[in-house]
Formats: structure tokens, C-alpha cells, sequence
């Protein structure tokens, strides 16, 4: 049960970082500069949803963990 929990959180997470790479920044990161117009470069924005690709990844292979023998 708890495999499909934590699933269904780094799910949700990695979507967050897919579709809105840019919440994820002004949570994150947008505290750290001094001009509020603060914007994420295009290598930050990549990683960001190479990260929530990844984050999707592991919480498929956590559901379907506890099916495998």
C-alpha cells in the first residue's frame, strides 16, 4: 500500500513539473533573486521536466512494483 502511495505522490509531483515548470520555479527558486521579474533560464526549465519525467517514471514503476513475483 505504501508503494502505491508514494506512486501516486511522485505522479503528481512529476506532472506538476512537466506542465508547470514555472510554479516549480516560484516555489523553489524565484526567493533567491532580488528582482521579483526573475525568469528561469531554458536549461533550468529542461531539467525541471527532465526531473518530472523521471519523478512519473519512478511513481509507475512504484505501483507496479508490489505486482511483480
Amino acid at each position: 500500500m505504501l508503494y502505491f502511495i508514494a506512486g501516486l505522490a511522485l505522479i503528481a509531483i512529476g506532472v506538476v513539473m512537466l506542465v508547470k515548470p514555472q510554479l516549480v520555479f516560484e516555489l523553489t527558486e524565484s526567493w533567491k533573486h532580488d528582482s521579483g521579474a526573475a525568469e528561469p533560464s531554458k536549461l533550468w526549465l529542461f531539467s525541471t521536466r527532465f526531473g518530472g519525467v523521471m519523478c512519473v517514471l519512478a511513481g509507475i514503476l512504484g505501483i507496479i512494483v508490489p505486482f511483480l513475483p
